[in-house]
């Protein structure tokens, strides 16, 4: 079989019997190639296809020009506008991003953050796997001297920098939310407390039930991971209760998403029988019926923010980070699902 091989400024070179170097000048626009020569050159690299490899140039001056991001999954809407705003920011200042998705597996990040440091990156911006606990990947990274930015999922043991929410005074909020509408058994599908948001996020509920003097029962707290499945499963486990909760506070949306099922299917009044909050604001909570209120994370801004901190990176001759946090202010969207005054 036959490949077919790729051109290169030696063919070009050959063709018009001139030197490499002329020729990689002529397409340079080197004012000390004639405009003559400069037009022959480029036309018999249109004849022969050429193309330039960016990659080796860039390399060659230190810098290729290239950020990695690395997301647990890019069908969610917090995670494709967090990439949208990254790229637009770098996109203005003549960088491109890689983008990888570990689909919540230690092993695929750990492959992924591989492959972004054989591509010879200028940066990793990373949101961490659900299954991640050992950082030495993420180490790595550091140890390169490599800028490692993190959003919404990170670990300060890193000491990098890290943009997100405040995840403990969210959960406040939604407690707050459905105390106010007068639910008192309220129960949290959360994520695992191995990831520090969700350590945060159950800590909060935690104390925010306390501070309203309402109990905690151990079989209102359940950890998954916060798929649709899961939501829908972990729903139909707390209807199973001797003593039903009043509301259930879900760290996701798509869990949520599965629990509003799980409702339906039991033809379970929501909010009337129980309310329902989610967290992340993702555009299918606006139209489903009944709307489920959430928590939005301001995806874009963190975006923007996480490509800024790594465009100053650029500007110093060596990287030191340290623990930097950039920190959110959330706002809780209140809608039907757990509001009873519109009902």
């Amino acid at each position: 079989m036959n490949t077919k091989k790729k051109t290169t400024i030696k063919d070009i070179a050959n063709v018009l019997n001139i030197s490499i170097a002329a020729v990689s000048k002529a397409l340079h626009d080197d004012s000390r190639i004639s405009k003559k020569t400069k037009k022959a050159v480029k036309q018999v690299a249109k004849n022969l296809n050429y193309q330039p490899n960016h990659l080796a140039s860039a390399l060659r001056k230190g810098k290729s020009k290239l950020v990695g991001v690395i997301v647990p999954r890019t069908n969610s809407n917090f995670f494709s506008s967090v990439i949208e705003n990254i790229e637009e920011v770098l996109n203005k200042e003549g960088y491109n991003i890689i983008i990888t998705q570990s689909n919540e597996s230690f092993k695929k990040e750990c492959d992924n953050i591989n492959t972004l440091l054989f591509t010879q990156v200028d940066g990793i911006i990373a949101s961490m796997a659900n299954e991640t606990i050992d950082l030495e990947y993420f180490e790595k990274i550091k140890a390169k001297g490599i800028p490692l930015i993190l959003f919404d999922r990170g670990e300060n043991d890193l000491n990098v920098d890290y943009i997100g929410i405040n995840d403990y005074d969210s959960s406040h909020k939604i407690v707050e939310h459905l105390v106010n509408q007068g639910c008192k058994r309220i129960a949290h599908i959360g994520g695992f407390k191995r990831t520090r948001i969700y350590n945060n996020r159950i800590r909060g509920y935690m104390d925010a039930l306390k501070k309203h003097n309402l109990p905690l029962d151990n079989e209102l707290l359940i950890e998954s991971n916060l798929t649709i499945a899961d939501g829908k499963e972990k729903m139909l486990e707390l209807l199973k209760l001797k003593k039903r909760p009043d509301a259930v506070y879900v760290a996701s949306d798509y869990a949520a998403l599965g629990a509003l099922q799980a409702l339906k299917d039991k033809n379970i009044k929501v909010p009337q029988d129980i309310a329902l909050v989610g967290f992340g604001d993702e555009p299918f909570t606006a139209l489903v019926t009944p709307s489920i209120s959430s928590i939005n994370q301001h995806s874009a801004e963190i975006g923007k923010q996480a490509a800024q901190v790594f465009l100053s990176y650029t500007k110093v001759k060596s990287v030191k980070q340290t623990l930097n946090k950039i920190i959110l202010e959330a706002k809780l969207v209140i809608r039907e699902s757990s509001n009873t005054n519109i009902i």
